[in-house]
C-alpha cells in the first residue's frame, strides 16, 4: 500500500488490523530474528566502498559541528537505546558470516516492551533484585541505597555486587553513566508506583506487585509511543498506524526484522552528541570520557548524576539540550570508537563501517527499493540516492544501504508534521519513521500484556503521562 494515496482511491479500511501474512511460509518465532521485507532481493556493496565511505576523515565525519534540532531533547536519544536493550539482544552472529535465514539468530532479549531488563524474570526466580518482607516484600525493586555496604554513592546509584557490577536484569544497562541512571531512574519509578497503588488501594505483595508492573510497564509504553516515536517517526506516521493500521510489519507473533534492529533502529547514531550536560551549570562531559563512559563499577563521581530536568522536557520546563541533527553524518569519536583495541583494524573501529558491513551480512535490501515497496514518490527517492552519492559516488550504481539511505532520507527530507510539511535533520523520513514505528506499535500491538494489545481505551495518570515526569517523579 502507498503512503501517498489519493482521496477516493484508498482501499476499505478494518479487513487487516494486523497486516497478518500467510505468504512468508515460514512460521516466524518470537525468541527470533526476521524479515520485514523478505520479498525484496539483498543489497550488496563492495567492502572497500564501505570502509571508505566510515572512515575517520572520510564524508561521513562530522568535522564541524553540524548543530542540533530545534525540538528533540538529548535524553530521548538515550532512552532508545534503552528501549533497544528492553526488545532485542543479538549475542551470536558476526560481520564476516552472511545470514540468510535471520529465524537461525536467536533474540536474547524477549520482543515486548516488558521491562524485563527492569524485572529480570520476576519476584520468585530471581528473589535477589527485590525487597524481602514486608507488603512491599517481592514488590520494591533494590537499589544502591538499599544496600549499607556498597561502594561509592550508593544513593544515586543501582544495586551492585561485591566487585562493582549491577545486579540488574540487563547488564547492558550499566555499560555507560547515562543509561545506568535510566536504569535507575525506571526503577525508582516502579517503586514510586508501587508506595502510590498500597496508599491509594491497600494491596500487598503479589496482588501489589502485579498491579504496579502493569502500571509501570504500560506508563513507559505509553511514553515510547507518545513521546519517542512522535519525537523521532513524526506525530502524522504514529497517528496513521495507530488509526489505519500496519502495512508492512506482518506477523502472527512479535519478533524483530532485521531491517529494524540492523539498519533502521541505529538512526540514533547520527543524533549522539559527544558532550552532555547533565547537572544544572555544570559542565559538559565527554560521552566516552571519565566522568560519563564508566561503567560497570560503583558510581563514584558525583559530576555523573544525572539530572533528568537537564536532558528531558518536564514541568520545571528548564533550557534543555538538544540531540545533534539526524543526518549522514557522525561524530568523530563513533568513527574511532576509544574502548575497541587501538591495534584493531580501522573498520572495527568505526560505528559506521560496522553498521554498513552488517547491512552486507545480513543481506537487507537497498534503501531505494524499500522506499518504491512503500510509496515514497520517485522524485524524493533521488534526493536521497543524490545525498547519499556525496558519501560515496559508487553506490549509485550498487544501490545504497539501506542505513545510510535512512540517515540521507532524514537529512533532504525529514520527519513528517502535523501541518503536511517536512522538518530536515528533526527526525526520520518516510522509509525510517515506517519501519522504526511499525515495528515498535507492532510489538505492542501483538503482546496480550500491553496497553495496546490489552486495553485500547487506557489513558496514564496525568502526574506520568510524560517521559520526563516518569523519570523524575522519584528523583531525588
Amino acid at each position: 500500500m502507498s503512503i501517498n494515496e489519493h482521496h477516493g482511491m484508498k482501499p476499505l479500511e478494518g479487513l487487516r488490523p494486523f497486516c497478518v501474512r500467510s505468504e512468508y511460509g515460514i512460521e516466524q518465532r518470537d525468541d527470533r530474528f526476521g524479515r520485514m521485507f523478505g520479498d525484496i532481493p539483498p543489497n550488496y556493496t563492495r567492502p572497500d566502498i564501505l570502509i571508505e565511505a566510515g572512515k575517520v576523515g572520510g564524508k561521513m565525519e562530522d568535522k564541524t559541528d553540524k548543530g542540533r534540532t530545534m525540538s528533540v531533547p538529548v535524553g530521548m536519544v538515550f532512552f532508545g537505546q534503552f528501549v533497544d536493550h528492553d526488545i532485542t539482544l543479538d549475542a551470536s552472529s558476526t560481520f564476516d558470516t552472511v545470514v540468510d535465514d535471520p529465524g537461525e539468530i536467536a533474540n536474547v532479549r524477549t520482543p515486548t516492551l516488558d521491562l524485563d531488563c527492569i524485572y529480570g524474570l520476576g519476584p520468585e526466580a530471581q528473589p535477589y533484585l527485590y525487597e524481602q518482607g514486608g507488603p512491599f516484600g517481592g514488590v520494591k525493586l533494590l537499589t544502591g541505597a538499599d544496600n549499607p555496604g556498597q561502594a561509592g554513592l550508593r544513593d544515586d546509584d543501582l544495586l551492585r555486587s561485591p566487585n562493582g557490577r549491577a545486579i540488574i536484569g540487563d547488564p547492558r544497562n550499566d555499560e555507560n553513566r547515562v543509561i545506568s541512571q535510566i536504569q535507575l531512574a525506571i526503577i525508582r519509578f516502579h517503586n514510586h508506583v508501587a508506595q502510590t497503588i498500597h496508599d491509594e488501594e491497600g494491596l500487598e505483595e503479589h496482588d501489589l506487585y502485579e498491579a504496579s508492573r502493569m502500571q509501570t510497564t504500560w506508563h513507559y509504553q505509553w511514553a515510547v509511543v507518545n513521546d519517542f516515536l512522535t519525537d523521532m517517526c513524526g506525530g502524522p506516521v504514529v497517528e496513521r498506524i495507530l488509526g489505519c493500521g500496519r502495512h508492512f510489519y506482518c506477523s502472527h507473533v512479535p519478533f524483530i526484522p532485521v531491517e529494524f534492529s540492523v539498519a533502521a533502529y541505529r538512526f540514533g547514531h547520527s543524533m549522539i552528541p559527544m558532550k552532555v550536560q547533565v547537572k544544572k551549570g555544570g559542565k559538559r562531559h565527554a560521552l566516552f570520557g571519565p566522568v560519563l563512559g564508566k561503567g560497570f563499577e560503583a558510581l563514584t563521581d558525583p559530576k555523573a548524576v544525572v539530572d533528568w530536568h537537564e536532558l528531558l522536557f518536564t514541568p520545571e520546563n528548564r533550557q534543555v539540550e538538544r540531540t545533534q541533527k539526524l543526518d549522514t553524518k557522525l561524530a568523530k569519536d563513533l568513527l574511532n570508537l576509544p574502548f575497541i583495541d587501538p591495534a584493531a583494524p580501522a573498520a572495527e573501529k568505526s560505528l559506521a563501517t560496522r553498521n554498513l558491513l552488517r547491512g552486507n551480512a545480513f543481506l537487507l535490501p537497498a534503501g531505494e527499493k524499500v522506499a518504491a515497496a512503500i510509496g515514497v514518490e520517485q522524485s524524493d527517492i533521488d534526493k536521497v540516492i543524490a545525498k547519499a552519492n556525496m558519501v560515496n559516488k559508487e553506490f549509485g550504481e550498487e544501490g545504497i544501504p539501506l542505513w545510510l539511505y535512512i540517515l540521507a532520507e532524514a537529512e533532504v527530507i525529514g520527519r513528517s508534521q502535523p501541518n503536511g510539511t517536512a522538518k530536515k535533520g528533526e527526525g526520520l523520513g518516510p522509509v525510517g519513521a515506517t519501519i522504526v514505528a511499525e515495528v515498535i506499535i507492532g510489538l505492542l500491538e501483538l503482546d496480550v500484556h500491553s496497553y495496546l494489545g490489552a486495553n485500547r481505551n487506557w489513558s496514564p495518570r496525568e502526574e506520568w503521562n510524560t517521559l520526563g515526569k516518569l523519570v523524575t517523579v522519584a528523583q531525588p
